[in-house]
């Protein structure tokens, strides 16, 4: 299991990398994950991806 630093650095990684559409990323990464059966992993990919949302900001309108 990854600590919740890790996470977050990971997170913050991956938005460097690949911006905002890294949340879209880590999304499919966790889809894949599950079609293989691969629940951690999953679960892992789904808390980055609720990682960059946080980070990401409230929406406005």
């Amino acid at each position: 299991m990854t600590s919740e630093t890790q996470i977050h650095t990971i997170a913050r990684q991956m938005i460097e990398q690949h911006g905002f559409g890294a949340i879209a990323k880590a999304a499919r990464n966790a889809q894949a994950c599950e079609s293989k059966g691969e629940a951690e992993d999953a679960r892992e990919w789904r808390h980055i991806e609720d990682a960059m949302k946080m980070m990401q900001g409230p929406h406005q309108s």
